[in-house]
């Protein structure tokens, strides 16, 4: 029961002062940030392909049908 406490006491770390939280919330905010950057310039990234997939798509077939005639 003691090894469980240390190994438990050893690996969680709760500091007195509160102060020590601030770095480690800065460091998420801006990671969450990134995140939410990089995820939006994907979304982004994929329509402007999709759009470009439809034209390409419709010239196809336009070409198509004036081969046929």
């Amino acid at each position: 029961m003691m090894a469980v406490s240390y190994i438990l006491g050893f690996m969680l770390y709760f500091p007195e002062d509160k102060r020590e939280y601030i770095p480690a919330a800065i460091t998420c905010m801006i990671f969450l940030i990134a995140a939410v950057l990089t995820t939006r310039l994907i979304i982004k990234i994929s329509r402007y392909q999709e759009e470009a997939a439809k034209r390409l798509e419709e010239q196809v077939i336009k070409n198509n049908k004036d081969n046929e005639k």
